[in-house]
């Protein structure tokens, strides 16, 4: 009878995969609060590209909540009575800032929350100045109330300036929430990277075309423009607005000057007068999404970002050839 066999070499290869598998492994931060703890911080954004912004660098260490549903987006925001009660029972608020959220300062005053941390996330970031009409055209003020003042608000279209941005909300959320310092500051310094690698591709495919014009249904894309070397012109000053006559000669001239081969319209904006427009100009319409506005499942996903400004390019390049 031939003599069993040895298990010592399959002790030896079990052993010998297992610490395979534990080397490969990620590495954990042990100091880091574990995901799903008891005490982690609830955190309420504002629209779409904040509350993407906030769970790139919130990760497993916060929990957040968007306060304005990722299909309506601020310029049509209606508050309910819930907003005030998440708002009342949060650590922390992140907005964009620069007027774009003009009806916040009412619902934090209801929420009488004094421990509440709001972080500004435009905070030391270069502005612009929302661009003057010719003299004699129709200005249109604002009786809507979503009127920006005298700063473009539209920062996030820039990656350069949201990156600045995502710093800010790791600043604000360390500052809240020290017990988390390092996951906040891995997971921002990641996302950093994915924006700074998007801006070197936006570079690329749009340095052909430097000095060229766009046309944009509302004012959304002056900080993209001035980043990449372009000319943002717009047909209204914020969605809601009725064009005038006036309005829609000045882009069909600057069409006309510019030899577009489209008007970029947002995916969410059905505007009768901008398609019309096109029909009598002889050229289509492409589209520039400002992610005001989007999906819920996309709102859960950082990644939407860069996907989102990919398929803007793409549609601004075909525009431009």
């Amino acid at each position: 009878m031939s003599p069993l066999p040895s298990r010592r070499p399959l002790l030896a290869l079990a052993v010998g995969l297992s610490a395979l598998l534990l080397a490969c492994r990620p590495t954990v931060d042990s100091t880091a609060p574990k995901a799903g703890r008891a005490d982690r911080p609830k955190v309420v954004t504002t629209f779409l590209p904040i509350t993407l912004f906030t769970r790139a660098v919130a990760g497993d260490c916060a929990e957040v909540t968007a306060l304005i549903p990722a299909a309506s987006g601020p310029h049509d925001f209606q508050a309910r009575p819930g907003d005030v009660a998440a708002i009342r029972n949060a650590r922390v608020l992140v907005k964009n800032g620069l007027g774009m959220e003009s009806f916040l300062d009412k619902l934090v005053q209801g929420a009488e929350n004094p421990a509440l941390k709001v972080i500004d996330s435009s905070r030391g970031i270069a502005t612009l100045e929302n661009t003057e009409k010719p003299a004699g055209e129709d200005n249109h003020d604002h009786d809507h109330g979503h009127d920006h003042g005298p700063i473009n608000p539209h920062i996030w279209l820039d990656p350069v300036r949201a990156a600045q941005q995502v710093d800010n909300i790791r600043d604000g959320l360390i500052a809240a929430d020290p017990a988390c310092a390092e996951g906040y500051r891995r997971n921002a310094a990641a996302f950093r990277g994915e924006l700074r690698r998007l801006n070197t591709d936006v570079e690329k495919q749009l340095a052909p075309f430097r000095g060229k014009t766009f046309v944009v249904v509302h004012d959304f894309a002056p900080y993209f423009a001035e980043r990449y070397g372009l000319k943002a012109e717009y047909l209204v000053d914020v969605p809601e607005q009725n064009p005038s006559p006036a309005d829609l000669a000045r882009v069909a001239d600057t069409v006309k000057r510019s030899q577009l081969q489209a008007l970029l319209s947002e995916p969410q904006e059905g505007n009768r007068s901008f398609n019309a427009l096109a029909g009598d100009l002889g050229i289509r319409i492409s589209v520039f999404d400002p992610m005001e506005t989007g999906t819920e499942e996309a709102s859960r996903k950082p990644a939407t970002y860069g996907e989102v400004m990919g398929r803007n390019v793409a549609d601004l390049v075909s525009a431009f050839r």
